[in-house]
């Protein structure tokens, strides 16, 4: 294949393929789980705040790691780490389905994160590097566009999984796909890595800032059985407020080899946009947990009816990515960030006033404009932050983006936990009967409307600061 050729190759469909399906598989397991957490929740005895990490576990670490994962890539070399990558995850997706208990499912989790984060940068960068430069523009749409159909296929799989067979199907069946897209991209997709690289790591940034957040993480699981005064609690909140510091002064000693380089925070545009996503993510997280619990402990729905519930969020989700290129192409960034900001506002709000009575019929409004913000809203947005910047840096920020997306998600979620557990215990009535279904409209109310006061700053920070020229932002 030449850069002047103005078709694709057979081999270069076949390498696109391997990378569209490693991409979906690593989407999809963010998503796929997420109906599963109360059959998980029985099988293992546990709780929907110690569950949760089932979904944290895996985005936290995933996030946090995938700018490093793309600074291995570019050094040495995209489809070997690729090749490291797909096995970590392959091996712990086995694992995770053979887990005996759930601290063991966790671990395995956060462990397929690793190797999440290694494939997606280096598929990036491989899926670039297979295209002719005037076909690049294929190249993003091709990852975006996979990205959200795992998004959005995961929990229907997940149910359809779960209810056929297991839950623990939905982590075996990452093994033989992953399998695939190795021997594909092994057959069709050559070697490529950057020519010009810092050639160290930011080793003690990626440290600080990883065990920074997974103690605060703790924390916020374990509040409720310790309170906030006890001294596990202040203890684990104190390393994390340590650990950012730590990080920052980090970050500025470490200069070009820096997790994040001081020339891309130092930029107030892309900084700005960073706020924003990490204002906006837990909603979207909070959803995936949160209604697939109502379905199936309210509703009394199977997984796979779960899953077909989510439909309406996932699917507006994925129809909404496709069309919001050409919407900010047409209209600029700014109509496009802040009708999806505002969607991202306006859906929790609505599902913060279900009640336990009410039926799926009356999700459906606050689902909808969930899955119009987030398709929206996240396309706006990655364009609008990575085009403030050099083009040297684009993949840089583009992983620097999706470590605040899941990072602030999982952070979210966590803090949302706290809140629903809480709001569910002061829900409790004196009949039996009615312990259960109000102490969860209790704590899914709190919820969601936690969440939606959150993205209402995001909102401000958007309208304000986000999509503006150099000049409008000083």
């Amino acid at each position: 294949m030449t850069a002047r050729s103005t078709g694709l190759q057979r081999s270069a469909v076949v390498a696109l393929a391997a990378m569209a399906m490693a991409v979906f598989v690593v989407a999809n397991d963010v998503t796929a789980l997420s109906v599963a957490l109360p059959r998980i929740e029985s099988d293992f005895d546990a709780d929907v705040g110690t569950v949760q990490w089932v979904i944290s576990a895996y985005a936290l670490i995933f996030g946090v790691l995938i700018v490093t994962g793309g600074r291995l890539a570019d050094l040495v070399g995209r489809r070997r780490i690729f090749f490291v990558g797909a096995g970590i995850f392959a091996v712990f997706s086995l694992l995770g389905g053979l887990a005996p208990e759930v601290w063991m499912l966790i671990a395995c989790r956060a462990l397929m994160g690793i190797g999440g984060a290694l494939m997606w940068p280096a598929t990036l960068g491989m899926t670039y590097s297979i295209l002719p430069k005037e076909r690049a523009a294929l190249a993003g749409g091709l990852i975006i566009g996979a990205a959200g159909f795992g998004n959005a296929a995961g929990p229907l799989i997940g149910g359809l999984l779960t209810d056929l067979l297991d839950w623990r199907w939905i982590l075996f069946l990452n093994v033989p796909i992953a399998a695939v897209a190795c021997l594909v991209t092994w057959r069709a997709v050559p070697e490529s890595r950057a020519e010009a690289v810092e050639r160290r790591f930011d080793y003690a940034g990626v440290a600080t800032l990883t065990i920074g957040l997974v103690a605060l993480l703790v924390a916020l699981d374990e509040v409720d059985d310790y309170g906030w005064g006890s001294a596990w609690i202040l203890g684990l909140l104190a390393i994390f407020a340590l650990l950012l510091a730590a990080f920052v002064l980090q970050e500025r000693r470490a200069g070009d080899r820096a997790l994040v380089p001081r020339d891309v925070m130092s930029n107030r545009a892309f900084a700005t946009a960073c706020l924003a996503v990490l204002l906006m993510s837990p909603t979207f997280f909070a959803a995936l947990v949160y209604l697939p619990q109502f379905m199936q402990k309210i509703l009394s729905y199977s997984p796979v009816e779960a899953g077909l519930g989510l439909l309406p969020m996932m699917g507006v989700f994925a129809l909404v990515s496709f069309v919001a290129g050409p919407l900010y192409e047409r209209l600029g960034p700014r109509p496009v960030l802040a009708a999806g900001a505002a969607c991202l506002v306006a859906g929790p709000l609505l599902l913060s006033l279900i009640e336990t009575g009410d039926s799926w019929a009356q999700l459906i409004p606050g689902m909808v404009l969930l899955g119009a913000g987030v398709g929206l809203f996240y396309s706006a947005v990655t364009t609008a932050a990575v085009t403030v910047l050099d083009p040297s840096r684009a993949s840089l920020a583009g992983g620097i983006l999706y470590m605040f997306q899941v990072g602030g998600g999982s952070v979210g979620l966590g803090i949302a936990t706290t809140v629903f557990t809480a709001a569910a215990g002061d829900g409790i009535s004196s009949n039996v009967e009615r312990v259960v279904r109000e102490s969860f409209e209790s704590g899914f109310q709190a919820t969601f409307l936690l969440v939606a006061a959150v993205a209402f700053a995001g909102f401000l920070v958007t309208v304000l600061f986000v999509g503006r020229s150099p000049k409008q932002t000083g």
